[in-house]
């Protein structure tokens, strides 16, 4: 029914073209010109129930391929046919396995019915959720948080180690929720693993007390869970903001912000995570918890882990909650630096998931060449287009005129969304050790500085000038590259900076 291959129709099967970027930030370069051999598909999980739907995203085209992005897939007649309103609702095995392997490629979104059309934790609602809260001193939030949702859930609150405990401990008893409280300071995983015990209801939402969620969004997120096979769900996070350019950077552009595009989350993918700043989570999918030796990147682990044994995991985008933002520079660069630090942890754990990019040699030569800034470069560049798009047209040879060049366009934009990501952000604190002696390196930082901060500014249509907001965003990326750097020194592996190399002539995985 769903098939990737050279003029096959293999039902269930499937070829994706993927890159990577580091996980902090959800910008996604697509991997360049990359083919795979077709997959065959088993679905250990329970299937979806009848009256679940299913919506194409609006970005997929639908023919005889089902074409988004880079991602090409072949469609039989059938399937055709049931997409011809663009949703599915689930009313056999056929449309069952159908809906999830669209919502497995990030092709579909799911439809959450109310309450009443859902089954399990989701018709039970909130009466299915505890409120899981680890903090440390922030009794404020705290007492914000709870009064939001403590006259409809019950909350834990696991205390680490907080200095002033009294205080803390009169807000939560005066919401009526339950306390734990830890001698030690032991980092936000072992606090949630330790709130999470406690919990007697199948539904788990680990929260933190900067964020704010009303009753009425964590519904929201529990109506997915009607999908049997889905582990964890959660919101879009975006930065309260606050005064100053530091607070309106943020509130456009923040690092817990994945965007506004739902997703499945992948590897490799637009949304490759979602942050344990606020997610639900079905306590039996848990197993051993967040790992309690990572202080940084333990929701990202977690995440993997899940999706590595077969769970599928959702950002609903369309549900939003808000987490304070630090809006003292110091502390806003230590944060950012200390997102980065995970990486080498996570490629020690994870291998090439964590690669700061995903590309070809093809596509490494065509970078090159142009960096150099030669006479021949733009022949060399030429050539490497050339043999991309060769590439693209063979691998799917009676797709569409229209469709194939959409193809190769999007791959050039992604090759130039990755190599912006390596000068700018991962590898940045080498680029600017170059452009200290050379002026072809300051060229060009220069030119990618100016495409890239005119393109996010853009995208992210934030309450800054387009300067302002391209000189925060380098500050960013630096922050971040210099955490990504010293966490490898650190660790004594440069794992985490190495890009993910697809074979010449596709990607087989």
């Amino acid at each position: 029914m769903l098939g990737r291959g050279r003029g096959r129709d293999t039902r269930l099967h499937g070829r994706r073209h993927r890159s990577a970027d580091h996980v902090r930030r959800g910008r996604c370069a697509r991997s360049p010109g990359s083919r795979a051999r077709d997959v065959a598909v088993t679905d250990p999980r329970p299937s979806l129930p009848d009256g679940f739907v299913v919506r194409l995203h609006d970005r997929v085209e639908v023919g005889e391929f089902l074409v988004s992005g880079t991602q090409v897939v072949r469609i039989s007649g059938l399937a055709r046919d049931l997409l011809a309103g663009r949703e599915i609702e689930v009313t056999s095995p056929l449309t069952a396995r159908l809906a999830a392997r669209l919502l497995d490629l990030d092709l579909a979104d799911p439809v959450p019915g109310d309450d009443s059309s859902g089954s399990g934790a989701a018709e039970e609602g909130l009466a299915a959720v505890t409120v899981v809260v680890p903090v440390r001193d922030n009794h404020s939030g705290v007492d914000r948080l709870l009064r939001r949702l403590a006259g409809d859930v019950r909350c834990v609150v696991v205390d680490d180690a907080s200095r002033d405990s009294a205080a803390l401990s009169a807000v939560v008893t005066r919401h009526g929720a339950h306390l734990l409280r830890l001698d030690h300071n032991v980092g936000p995983a072992v606090a949630r693993n330790v709130g999470r015990r406690q919990v007697r209801t199948p539904l788990v939402a680990f929260v933190d007390s900067d964020v704010d969620i009303a009753p009425a969004d964590l519904q929201a997120l529990v109506r997915h869970t009607a999908d049997p096979g889905l582990a964890v769900v959660a919101p879009r996070v975006r930065s309260a903001g606050g005064r100053g350019r530091l607070g309106r950077y943020e509130a456009s552009s923040g690092s817990l912000d994945l965007g506004s595009a739902a997703a499945t989350v992948r590897p490799w993918s637009a949304v490759a995570y979602v942050p344990s700043a606020c997610f639900v989570a079905r306590v039996d999918a848990l197993s051993d918890g967040f790992d309690p030796l990572l202080r940084a990147g333990e929701d990202v682990d977690l995440v993997w882990r899940l999706i590595g044994q077969g769970h599928r995991i959702r950002y609903a985008a369309e549900v939003e909650v808000r987490h304070d933002a630090r809006t003292s520079l110091r502390a806003w660069v230590r944060r950012k630096a200390f997102y980065g630090t995970s990486a080498a942890q996570l490629a020690a754990r994870h291998g090439d998931r964590v690669a700061p990019a995903v590309m070809s040699p093809v596509a490494a030569v065509a970078i090159a060449g142009v960096l150099w800034q030669r006479p021949w470069s733009l022949a060399v560049a030429t050539a490497c287009a050339g043999w991309t798009a060769r590439d693209a047209f063979t691998s799917v040879p009676d797709l569409p005129v229209r469709q194939r060049r959409h193809l190769v366009t999007a791959t050039a934009a992604a090759l130039l969304r990755q190599t912006s990501g390596l000068a700018l952000k991962h590898w940045s604190p080498v680029a600017l050790l170059l452009c200290l002696g050379s002026a072809r390196a300051r060229r060009v930082v220069a030119a990618l500085t100016v495409v890239d901060g005119l393109l996010a500014h853009r995208s992210a249509r934030p309450d800054l000038g387009p300067v302002t907001f391209t000189a925060l965003r380098r500050a960013d990326d630096l922050a971040y590259g210099a955490g990504v750097w010293w966490g490898a020194m650190r660790a004594g592996s440069a794992r985490c900076l190495v890009p993910r190399w697809l074979p010449t002539g596709g990607a087989r995985r």
